[in-house]
């Protein structure tokens, strides 16, 4: 099948399913604590283009690269800075082959996850370095021939604006997608909320804005009611974890079951949302039951909250903080200290 663009599915369709988790998939394969998954893509090969291809088989219109920390920044706790062009483009490549194979449309999304660092002027980094960047990692993911930017899992807006400068710099005719995490309070860790972040979206011109991981499906479904009413017509992403995690027998389980899956899938559509996944805990069997629930489905009324937290559980927002697989499994790769004296916001892997 000849590959397609964002834009096009978007226009053709009222839904698109985006994939799941990577992290805490890869962890299923074998993936260890403190390893980056980004290492897999040279070194494992078979196992991520199998991720890719789980999730096709499951109905995703839109797979992501195992690309979220590949970026200098991120790549240097393991001392491989000088992979960043190697790495990336090679996980294009591998979730391109995948995409052309598929007996349908399938986009292949460059995962551009934040770099670890607090941009000046409340941390350490300089914009313009953010930008070069992200600049590095979007070039090698175009090599690779991915069909969108997927800037993801954003905590402030300076970052933001920062890889899509980069995105705008290296592929100017490129869709650029950017999602932010919500964590308590409606907010991300840097104070933005769901609605600040459709203005930022409009007022970049980009091509879909939304909300990933964070806390469990309820919150995020909270917060896409947020940026659908800001604009009813924005394109909006919702992928929200597969519940929230819990430690059993010494290992993160997530609580959302299949069944809550596609619950979710057709409350976030009636929510307002055009692109629709799972985040942290999303195993291809959530993917395939929001696919099954989508298919056919006429849509309903928008939902309230009373109702999203009926069928998916409360919300956690202004009680405990998320524990996720951007701080767990996301953070597999995380490795090293912190850094002394130097402010750092807690490194988040999506998956």
């Amino acid at each position: 099948m000849s590959r397609t663009d964002l834009r096009s599915l978007l226009s053709s369709r009222k839904w698109l399913l985006a994939d799941g988790a990577t992290g805490t998939n890869l962890f299923t394969m074998g993936l260890e604590s403190g390893e980056p998954p980004e290492f897999w893509t040279t070194g494992r090969p078979d196992d991520i283009r199998a991720l890719h291809q789980g999730f096709v088989d499951a109905g995703s219109d839109i797979i992501l690269t195992n690309t979220f920390g590949c970026n200098r920044h991120r790549l240097k706790l393991h001392k491989a800075e000088s992979r960043v062009p190697e790495l990336n483009e090679k996980a294009a490549r591998i979730a391109g082959d995948v995409a052309e194979a598929a007996d349908r449309p399938v986009v292949v999304a460059g995962s551009v996850g934040p770099t670890g660092e607090i941009f000046e002027p409340a941390g350490t980094l300089p914009y313009d370095e953010g930008v070069e960047a992200f600049a590095e990692q979007i070039a090698a993911l175009v090599a690779g021939g991915v069909d969108v930017i997927w800037i993801e899992t954003m905590s402030a807006e300076e970052e933001v604006r920062a890889a899509v400068e980069a995105a705008r710099r290296v592929a100017p005719d490129l869709p650029v997608v950017a999602t932010m995490s919500f964590d308590t309070a409606g907010r991300t860790m840097m104070g933005v909320t769901p609605v600040r972040c459709v203005e930022l979206g409009k007022e970049l011109g980009l091509d879909a804005v939304g909300s990933n991981c964070g806390t469990g499906a309820p919150d995020l479904l909270a917060g896409i009611l947020e940026m659908t009413s800001a604009d009813p017509d924005f394109v909006i992403v919702a992928k929200a974890n597969a519940g929230v995690p819990e430690f059993v027998d010494g290992e993160i389980h997530y609580s959302g079951t299949v069944e809550m899956a596609g619950a979710y899938a057709r409350m976030a559509l009636d929510a307002g949302a055009r692109i629709i996944g799972g985040c942290c805990g999303n195993t291809f069997e959530h993917v395939k039951a929001m696919h099954d629930a989508l298919v056919g489905y006429q849509g309903g009324p928008r939902p309230t909250i009373e109702q999203i937290t009926e069928k998916l559980g409360p919300l956690t927002q202004g009680g405990q903080k998320s524990g996720c697989a951007h701080g767990c499994a996301h953070g597999a790769g995380e490795g090293g200290t912190e850094g002394e004296g130097r402010p750092r916001r807690r490194r988040r892997r999506r998956g």
